[in-house]
């Protein structure tokens, strides 16, 4: 098999958003400060995601064009979207009433489905946009956790990833397998192998791949070793406020051979908590009637009872990703990942239909987040918790540290706004500091400081929803 695969590093890079540079299709795993993500060309790629599984499945042309130029126009550069889809994608028709295979037969893939995807890959490619593409979600592999039939085996699944890697060779494409599914026994590991070795072969080697498993895990867990795996996904999940995805971090750091890691799926914004203690999976409303209205919307917020996940969770655990080490973040909400419209079909309860969840407020601080992870460039950045001094506690006070590797700025950041001791003894005699609101995106100056050291400092405002990144420079 022809391999043109560069050697693999390990995280993610500031963005280059050119038609010119994605029609190239490839990327490249170095850096020269640590292991990111850069298109080939060496422009350094920062992986600032959406999940949108169900993009191909349930959207016609114009909403898929119309939702692609929303998100390139908030600074998104990838969008993960499932090409055998979770929610009946095998037995439910597309908006023009094609299934994806013919007699559910993966060596039988239905053109008139996949000249649908072609479209949408293509509009992603004139908008900037790459696509992190699942050929298929787990449940048609793996019978665990419940979905549709299992389809695939190692020959199929082999012809299949030839059949896609092939048809996309030349596009801006990054495959991630998995699906929302671990890998339980060698024979489901067969599968999945065959369906990269099928990618490899039809691409031509032109296109990273990772996999993308169940909450709370990581596909290092299984498949570190694997040749295939370009860099590893965790999936942070759903279940709780500041969820420590530094510790997904913390342990990818120290694995050998390094490679690259990202937040493929953390909380996302307006999916309760723990929404799975609240819903009944036989029922197609999931819940009691009374707690949707007339458009199959959530009314009564008080039957989850954890609440709902906000922007400013979404912030905290996209900082706290970057500066642990992390090579981007995937944004989500609970309507676009599942396309709800009113009165249509859902897998989860949502506060919103797809449309209107475009607007949201998490969605448009990524593109703050992007801002000045670019003039501030993460592809220098070293996790450095050394700076953050004094206790240090693993809840919403916890406080993240980087710095570049050349030494020529310090980022620390505070979910909650609360005062910090940093360590600047090596910024000269003289060094300056400003904060940056990752709300608004404001840059708010605190002056010229003399070094002594160590310095404390007090960020603008405190609390919930006071999130606040320090920059120290010389």
């Amino acid at each position: 098999m022809k391999n043109k695969r560069p050697s693999v590093f390990l995280m993610a890079l500031v963005l280059c958003l050119s038609v010119n540079v994605l029609s190239a299709a490839k990327f490249i795993l170095t850096s020269p400060c640590g292991k990111y993500l850069q298109h080939a060309d060496g422009k350094p790629f920062l992986w600032l995601g959406d999940t949108a599984w169900e993009l191909f499945h349930r959207l016609n042309r114009e909403d898929a064009n119309m939702y692609l130029e929303d998100r390139a126009n908030k600074g998104f550069t990838i969008i993960q979207a499932v090409v055998l889809a979770e929610m009946s994608g095998l037995s439910e028709p597309n908006a023009y009433g094609y299934l994806p295979l013919i007699d559910r037969d993966p060596m039988r893939p239905n053109e008139a489905y996949f000249e649908h995807v072609d479209f949408i890959v293509n509009q992603a490619a004139k908008l900037g946009l790459v696509v992190g593409m699942l050929p298929s979600w787990g449940d048609k592999v793996t019978d665990a956790n419940g979905g549709e039939p299992v389809i695939f085996n190692p020959d199929n699944a082999f012809l299949f990833g030839k059949f896609l890697g092939n048809r996309y060779k030349d596009s801006p494409i990054i495959w991630i397998l998995g699906g929302d599914r671990n890998i339980l026994n060698d024979y489901e590991l067969e599968v999945w192998r065959a369906m990269a070795n099928g990618l490899r072969k039809g691409d031509e080697g032109n296109h990273l791949i990772s996999y993308h498993p169940r909450g709370a895990s990581s596909s290092h867990e299984v498949l570190h070793n694997e040749p295939w795996l370009d860099f590893n996904i965790y999936q942070s999940g759903h279940s709780n406020r500041y969820m420590q995805v530094y510790h997904y971090a913390e342990t990818l750091l120290g694995i050998e051979p390094r490679k690259p890691f990202i937040d493929g799926e953390p909380a996302y914004e307006e999916i309760a908590l723990e929404f799975w203690n609240y819903v009944d999976w036989s029922s197609p409303l999931r819940v009691p009637q009374n707690v949707l209205n007339d458009d199959y919307i959530i009314v009564d917020k008080s039957h989850f009872k954890r609440g709902f996940f906000t922007a400013h969770d979404i912030r905290v655990h996209a900082y706290w990703n970057f500066l642990s080490g992390a090579c981007g973040y995937t944004y989500g909400t609970n309507a676009i990942w599942q396309m709800f419209e009113k009165k249509g079909s859902f897998a989860i309860p949502a506060l919103s239909d797809w449309r209107d969840a475009l607007h949201l407020e998490g969605a448009f601080q990524m593109a703050h987040l992007r801002k000045v992870f670019e003039q501030y460039p993460f592809e220098k950045l070293v996790p450095a918790q050394h700076l953050v001094l004094g206790d240090n506690p693993h809840d919403s006070t916890h406080v993240r540290a980087a710095y570049a590797c050349d030494n020529s700025f310090a980022l620390v950041y505070l979910s909650v706004g609360q005062k910090v001791n940093v360590d600047v003894s090596n910024f000269g005699k003289q060094f300056s500091a400003r904060w940056y609101d990752p709300r608004s995106g404001n840059y708010f100056p605190v002056k010229k400081l003399r070094n002594k050291g160590t310095a404390y400092f007090t960020a603008p405002s405190s609390g919930t929803n006071n999130d606040w990144l320090l920059i120290i420079e010389h």
